[in-house]
């Protein structure tokens, strides 16, 4: 997991590769391009320990609880155990909302756990004291809004953190069938191409389709060390049951299973139709 390292980082902006343009087949007109999305850290957060962003379903309204998507191993309470679900929890924990250059603006603040998990996915969700209404009026700052469709291989993606103020630009690799660390498994990880080369601290970053401005995942992990399957170095593991390990290379849990659990007025629940999260 992508825990906070020790000492300190300089907060750099890492740029990605320009997207090429579309090249028309002669004698033919080619549609142009779709430009790349502006990513920056608006809507980010950090936490004491990680990052996350304020996030949104496609159906949340202004006047809705704004919610705060980070990982199941950021939580306050520590690491979940394997099979543990936490639901609606009290919690007055704290966020640093950030605008597009990375600068602090507000201080957000908890109402609740709403949701957090480390089984099948790593997950938190928190729910805030303020509206995403009264975020925009107080602040200028609009919700990023979570994808409702899986991510496609080899598309472009940031990782935005808050903690750091920096952002990684690469592309999705591939997808781990299972992604096995120490005594957690998750399914169906989103597998980045080396140039995310995420680092503590980052753990709950929002990836964004640059194409889209969408959350297609949110970073969780890497494998450290070459280890395999132990914890901080986590292994694929395919269908047949075969393990790989592929030291350096980074990994995020995919967040378009969240939208079908997020009900009317942002409420969390797990017995939706659709709803695949893991319950208690």
């Amino acid at each position: 997991m992508k825990k906070p390292l020790a000492g300190a980082l300089l907060s750099l902006l890492l740029t990605g590769a320009a997207v090429a343009p579309a090249v028309a087949a002669p004698n033919t007109q080619a549609a142009p391009a779709a430009p790349a999305v502006a990513v920056n850290y608006a809507g980010t957060v950090a936490l004491s320990n990680c990052s996350g962003s304020v996030v949104r379903a496609p159906a949340s309204q202004p006047n809705d609880p704004a919610l705060v998507l980070s990982n199941g191993h950021c939580l306050e309470t520590g690491f979940p155990a394997a099979g543990e679900v936490v639901v609606d929890r009290p919690s007055s924990r704290s966020f640093s909302l950030l605008n597009a250059s990375g600068s602090k603006v507000a201080t957000l603040r908890a109402s609740k756990i709403a949701y957090g998990t480390m089984t099948d996915t790593d997950v938190s969700i928190y729910q805030l004291t303020k509206t995403y209404a009264q975020i925009q009026s107080q602040y200028g700052i609009s919700a990023l809004t979570l994808n409702d469709v899986r991510p496609a291989q080899g598309s472009a993606i940031k990782v935005v953190s808050g903690y750091w103020k920096r952002i990684y630009s690469c592309n999705v690799d591939g997808f781990a069938y299972r992604l096995k660390e120490g005594d957690w498994t998750w399914k169906d990880s989103v597998r980045y191409t080396s140039s995310c080369n995420t680092i503590g601290g980052t753990s709950g970053s929002p990836v964004i389709d640059t194409t889209t401005g969408k959350v297609v995942a949110v970073n969780n992990t890497g494998n450290e060390d070459g280890g395999r399957c132990t914890v901080n170095n986590p292994c694929e593991v395919d269908q047949n049951g075969n393990v790989t390990v592929r030291q350096g290379i980074n990994y995020a849990q995919e967040t378009y299973t969240i939208v079908p659990c997020i009900a009317p007025g942002n409420k969390i629940d797990l017995n939706r139709p659709g709803c695949l999260l893991p319950k208690p």
